[in-house]
């Protein structure tokens, strides 16, 4: 199979920071690149991820304490038969 280049210009830092990250992986950048380009190829779709920068929200963490909370006393939701009821019981919730 004959191989192609593809020139793309990024900042020197971003450059670094991905080589260093795909040696930690045990890849070459090139092929994360690669492998990127075929699954785009393959789902026709573009995803981006920053785990490590996702913080939740005031809202978002006073809802997963109180969740955390509700778990340790044995306080799960139950099921429902419709969504009336189950928004009904999150409202209950203060959720």
């Amino acid at each position: 199979m004959a191989t192609q280049v593809i020139t793309i210009k990024i900042d020197s830092a971003t450059k670094k920071e991905a080589q260093i990250t795909a040696e930690s992986l045990g890849l070459s950048l090139s092929a994360v690149i690669k492998g990127f380009l075929k699954q785009f190829i393959r789902t026709k779709t573009v995803t981006f991820s920053q785990r490590d920068e996702e913080i939740p929200n005031v809202r978002t963490l006073k809802v997963l304490k109180k969740a955390e909370e509700n778990y340790k006393k044995g306080n799960t939701s139950p099921a429902f038969s419709n969504i009336g009821d189950e928004i009904k019981w999150l409202e209950e919730q203060g959720i």
